[in-house]
């Protein structure tokens, strides 16, 4: 009777499921209303980014050479390593100078953005770490920009799998960008032995750059993923391994945090770093990372830090270090009765692949975003939204100095918990109305084969198997894993909740993203991106929107050395560590010179605010720490516009003569 009663309803019920999946397909016809709306004030234009002369023409390859442990995942193993920063590499006060990692040539190139006038243009080129050694076994995963040496010219910091990270600083005597403009140096003393490489074979996926230990000097957070070794070399020990766990895995790259000790310019620039081993809690040090970021968010002129790592729990950590010695301790999260564990901050077990730090709703405080795997019908987790609780710095001082992050996940409530197989984020105010977009990178392995269910069959897969790369199931050239996906760019629809509107916008390339960078690069106060592919061409979009008022500030501090500023030296190096707030009518907004931080995509170090309609004076406090290391506080009122500010023991409006 039941059975007969189940066979009447079965046509009904298969209809109704039928309705709900044409539902779920095709969507919910006012939400496609309300993103077309949402896109309809938004409009960039993709335009080519110039390479070396005949770069196009050579072969451009689409899997890495591999040690033989890893060669049944080989593509797997090649799916990191494109990357892209912007930043003022003239020193002419535009950030229109560019930095790629191309995964294609394993090449690190220096080339402009589209929108750079001729002043700022110069035959573009690759990096050349000539007289030092790298070979096969190793190729660069990330450029980040930097003035290292503190003389006021922006240097560039490659990283790599297979050996320690280069710094190529730039002479006093250059004159424009050119391959014979930089010096190549070691960041790690002792990697390089009469042209032999003898160091660490690190495998950095992520670094961050910041002002650590309050000197003014910027230190660097080195990010591993893959435990030291030759994991490119194909004719290496099959000794390799993976990780240990896919929830809390601890025997991966981990962190090296190294300070700065100091520095010399002139035409044979250099600069020493130390590391300050045992910075951070032994338990934490040794995750797979593929994310770094930090933001001041005690307002004690030192950040901290927020490390994302694949297969284990991210950590936020607090700054306690002093000058001369670096020092964080963990905070993390506490659990609510309706709360998921991968939740709280510090407890999650989803895949940390990129953060980045911004006020997300207008309230002078810090708030982060961290990029996960959501992919739909597959390891559907959440991207998080880690909302700022506390109600002052001093809350918050109190809290993380007691071990406790007060930080609520919120992304679902946001709209932004799930885009795709998410890597690099940026958050940015795009049409300047004081609201901050939100861009992410998206897509793992390009192929035709979906091996999505042998990737759940992993998901399943006991601990104790997972570290051996030979249980791994196979990923070879054309398999396919979440390879067709269009990087994502929310935006807030008319109730204040994110959309993605990537592809009303007329994105279409789908060819995996990796590192975003984004900077105003015309000075006209337009927020543009780049988007690095993986085994594809990054691209560079400009923003072509009706846009606000907005204010954007160069800040500095005064260069080392004395001698006339010629070629490529600034108005001064950039003043690391500072942190803005501005305070317009209805409008409150804090945000940062963000010297690095991310996956493998690095912001200009512009700090920016939008303002909207609004065209009077604001007022901007700023807080930041001098050539010594004092800290200084002080209001400043500002126009609307681009302004050059020189931070001594006071702000002063500077330009270049």
């Amino acid at each position: 009777m039941l059975r007969g009663r189940l066979r009447t309803l079965t046509p009904g019920l298969t209809a109704i499921l039928a309705i709900l999946a044409t539902y779920i397909l095709i969507g919910n016809p006012a939400q496609a209303d309300e993103a077309s709306q949402t896109a309809a004030k938004y409009s960039f234009k993709e335009m080519p980014i110039a390479m070396p002369p005949g770069y196009d023409e050579q072969k451009m390859n689409s899997v890495r050479k591999v040690n033989p442990a890893y060669y049944k995942i080989r593509s797997w193993m090649s799916a990191v390593g494109a990357s892209v920063a912007i930043n003022d590499l003239t020193g002419h006060g535009r950030a229109d100078g560019m930095c790629l990692v191309d995964s294609r040539t394993d090449d690190v190139i220096v080339t402009y953005t589209p929108t750079a006038p001729a002043s700022d243009r110069f035959t573009p080129f690759v990096l050349d770490p000539k007289p030092l050694p790298v070979d096969g076994t190793m190729a660069p995963t990330g450029c980040a920009a930097g003035d290292f040496a503190g003389d006021g010219r922006m240097g560039l910091l490659v990283f790599y799998w297979g050996r320690t990270p280069i710094l190529f600083l730039p002479k006093a005597n250059a004159k424009t960008v050119s391959p014979d403009s930089y010096v190549p140096q070691e960041l790690v003393a002792g990697a390089n032995s009469a042209g032999r490489y003898v160091g660490p074979q690190w495998n950095t996926d992520a670094v961050a750059v910041a002002d650590l230990d309050g000197t003014g000097h910027p230190s660097i957070i080195v990010g591993n993923y893959f435990p030291d070794g030759g994991i490119l070399d194909e004719h290496g020990p099959n000794t390799m391994q993976m990780p240990d766990s896919l929830s809390n895995a601890r025997n991966g790259g981990g962190l090296h945090l190294l300070r700065w000790a100091g520095a010399t310019s002139g035409d044979k620039p250099s600069v020493q770093y130390v590391e300050d081993r045992g910075a951070i809690p032994f338990k934490a040090s040794g995750g797979w990372t593929l994310a770094l970021a930090s933001a001041d968010l005690t307002g004690d002129g030192k950040p901290e830090v927020y490390i994302g790592n694949d297969f284990g729990h991210g950590h936020l950590f607090y700054n306690r270090s002093t000058k001369g010695r670096l020092n964080f301790t963990e905070a993390l999260g506490r659990r609510t009765p309706g709360t998921p564990k991968s939740f709280v901050l510090g407890e999650g077990s989803f895949k940390g692949m990129g953060v980045d730090f911004a006020d997300m709703a207008n309230k002078g405080r810090f708030d982060f975003m961290v990029s996960n795997i959501t992919q739909p019908w597959g390891l559907e987790e959440s991207n998080f939204v880690f909302a700022n609780k506390a109600s002052s710095d001093a809350e918050m001082d109190k809290k993380l100095k007691s071990g406790v992050a007060p930080f609520t996940q919120e992304a679902s409530k946001r709209g932004l918990a799930w885009s795709g197989w998410a890597w690099d984020v940026k958050m940015g105010d795009f049409l300047n109305t004081g609201e901050e977009e939100v861009v992410q990178a998206l897509g793992f392995l390009r192929g035709k084969t979906n091996r999505w269910p042998w990737m759940q069959e992993m998901a399943t897969m006991n601990d104790q198997l997972l570290s051996n790369p030979a249980m791994w199931p196979n990923f070879q050239p054309g398999d396919d894993v979440s390879g067709h996906q269009v990087f994502a760019f929310f935006a807030k629809n008319s109730t204040g909740k994110y959309v993605n509107i990537s592809k009303k916008l007329g994105f279409k390339n789908d060819i995996p993203s990796r590192g975003i960078a984004t900077a105003d690069t015309t000075g006209s106060g337009r927020l543009e991106f780049a988007v690095a592919r993986q085994w594809g061409p990054p691209a560079f979009y400009a923003n072509t929107a009706s846009v606000g008022k907005s204010v954007t500030l160069n800040l500095y501090r005064p260069a080392s050395g004395k001698q006339k500023s010629t070629g490529l030296q600034g108005l001064g190096t950039p003043a690391y560590g500072a942190t803005v707030t501005l305070h317009a009518p209805g409008h409150k907004e804090i945000s940062q010179l963000d010297g690095g931080s991310g996956h493998d995509g690095y912001r200009s170090f512009q700090v920016r605010f939008g303002l909207g309609t609004y065209d009077g004076p604001v007022t901007a406090t700023i807080q930041w720490r001098d050539s010594n290391g004092e800290l200084h506080k002080q209001d400043t009122k500002l126009t609307p516009g681009t302004h050059s500010l020189m931070l001594t023991d006071s702000v002063q409006e500077v330009s270049k003569s």
